[in-house]
């Protein structure tokens, strides 16, 4: 984490994968929708649910939990889609985070943020920009233009283009 990385207040909206509680810089949400039907697209990782329609536009879905190796849940009532802002390879992308649920817009100063844990030399935790505190509790505050590869991103562009062939 550079000095001053964080400063001041931020905020963070928070969301649930499983038991654990992890953070998007508010910056990079566009938008919170109700899960909804997914159209999935042959030959795609498995993180891949799909892609859905979002007033016309091709947007690909993320299973986070897949995508940080947990196992896949149940659709429940509380399933959304954060519509979030990735820029990778200086390219902005449009994608669908497929969460369990979201908690809340949470506010979060300077002093409540950690550095990312640091777990040897052959995990990459990159995609961890801190941990914050609250009460009892940590949230994974993530770096989501890291936590997506420029290669994962090529496949979503791919996904893109045989969604518009078959519609």
């Amino acid at each position: 984490m550079a000095e001053g990385e964080f400063s001041g207040t931020s905020q963070y909206l928070t969301f649930r994968l499983a038991d654990e509680v992890f953070a998007l810089d508010i910056g990079k949400v566009r938008e919170v929708l109700d899960f909804t039907t997914v159209t999935r697209v042959p030959r795609t990782p498995d993180f891949m649910r799909g892609v859905i329609n979002l007033r016309g536009n091709v947007v690909p879905v993320v299973d986070m939990r897949l995508k940080f190796g947990m196992s896949a849940a149940e659709k429940t009532v509380n399933t959304c889609v954060i519509i979030t802002e990735v820029e990778v390879d200086g390219e902005r992308v449009i994608l669908g985070a497929m969460a369990d649920s979201v908690q809340e817009v949470l506010d979060l100063e300077q002093g409540q943020i950690e550095p990312p844990p640091r777990i040897g030399t052959k995990l990459n935790t990159d995609f961890i920009r801190g941990m914050g505190k609250r009460d009892d509790e940590f949230i994974m505050i993530l770096d989501l233009d890291r936590v997506f590869s420029s290669v994962d991103i090529a496949g979503l562009r791919g996904v893109d283009a045989a969604a518009m062939q078959a519609a």
